[in-house]
């Protein structure tokens, strides 16, 4: 089970501190750079990499490495991408230098390559490049997102998890959002979420969570079968993912074919269970989830009622955040008189 410490949480610009959300930088991915040890280093290449890890100056280097991408030798130009991913991984100074030196398109091209080793190479490098807010907006005009979204579903595991991460940095943009939804990442996202290592899934969650901002990414996912991964993870807390998931759930529950799958997939069960056992950052999420999924529907508080939600939600409203409290409260009423219009429009006012 995750917990924190703080009063308020930040995620990309959104102030949770509505939801008295008491978080740490861990609640979503950080979208670190790729992890040292993905490839091998023979002992042929040691002094070039090391030479491309702990150069000061550069720019020399850089411009033969670019000049490398666009080689007609294969080995050429996957040991340039190499060099590129860790200048760019080590130095983050290196960055906007690279992209400035004209290495994003050639990279791009990379993406789409048949080899593995050079894809993953080039989608990685795209993902370091991609760490530097100023490269963002170049890396989606120069054509990143359908080979990213390529590689995603098709590259080696690797390959998929840093193209996840590197669509989402690019979705911080939000001109990026809705091209990035069109162009097929939601499923393949999705597939992530439910498949990936630990690090896969907080990318993806991390990634859907800034796309379904946008409602057709909302339909998209929901589409998608998200509903059901989202409550397994949700169920399991041993999976460190209960936060992340529930955050993203609690953007698509403003869709009526989400509370429907929310509840054909057995998560009114598992919602109620965080308010009652989560840590206070997950009951206050939990709580925001089934006030959007109770305000308008008699037949849902009915059935949050019968699995028990009373009990906690009381305690929940004496012993939480004063925001934690107002929620509770009012959920409480709702579920003691589900008929009342006038306790409805109470709901409606509390915002989520």
């Amino acid at each position: 089970m995750e917990t924190g410490s703080g009063a308020n949480y930040t995620y990309m610009g959104r102030n949770f501190s509505d939801l008295s959300i008491n978080g740490d930088s861990s609640a979503f991915s950080d979208c670190n750079s790729d992890r040292s040890g993905e490839f091998q280093t023979a002992s042929s290449e040691s002094r070039r990499l090391f030479m491309a890890c702990t150069a000061d100056n550069s720019d020399e280097l850089i411009r033969q490495l670019v000049s490398d991408l666009e080689s007609c030798s294969i080995e050429e130009q996957k040991q340039a991408a190499m060099e590129i991913r860790l200048l760019a991984k080590n130095k983050p100074e290196n960055r906007l230098k690279i992209a400035k030196a004209g290495a994003v398109k050639p990279l791009i091209s990379l993406v789409s390559s048949a080899d593995p080793q050079l894809q993953e190479n080039g989608v990685t490098a795209i993902l370091n490049l991609s760490l530097c807010d100023e490269n963002k907006e170049h890396i989606a005009a120069s054509g990143a997102i359908r080979p990213l979204v390529r590689a995603l579903k098709t590259g080696t595991w690797t390959a998929k998890e840093n193209a996840a991460c590197a669509l989402l940095r690019l979705s911080q943009l939000e001109e990026n959002k809705i091209a990035i939804g069109r162009s097929g990442a939601i499923p393949l996202l999705v597939n992530l979420l439910e498949t990936g290592s630990f690090r896969g899934k907080k990318d993806a969650s991390t990634a859907l969570y800034l796309l379904c901002s946008v409602k057709e990414n909302k339909n998209r996912a929901v589409q998608a079968g998200i509903m059901k991964t989202l409550v397994e993870l949700m169920a399991d807390f041993g999976s460190n993912m209960v936060d992340k998931s529930a955050y993203v759930l609690s953007l698509l529950v403003s869709l009526p074919d989400a509370r429907t799958a929310l509840v054909d997939e057995g998560g009114i069960p598992v919602v109620v269970e965080i308010i009652e056992v989560g840590s206070q950052r997950q009951k206050e999420i939990a709580v925001a989830i089934l006030l959007q999924i109770c305000e308008d529907s008699v037949v849902y508080r009915s059935m949050v009622a019968r699995e028990g939600a009373i009990p906690p939600l009381v305690a929940l409203s004496q012993s939480g955040t004063n925001r934690a409290k107002q929620k509770a409260e009012t959920l409480i009423e709702l579920l003691r008189q589900p008929r009342s219009g006038n306790v409805a429009a109470r709901a409606s006012e509390v915002s989520v």
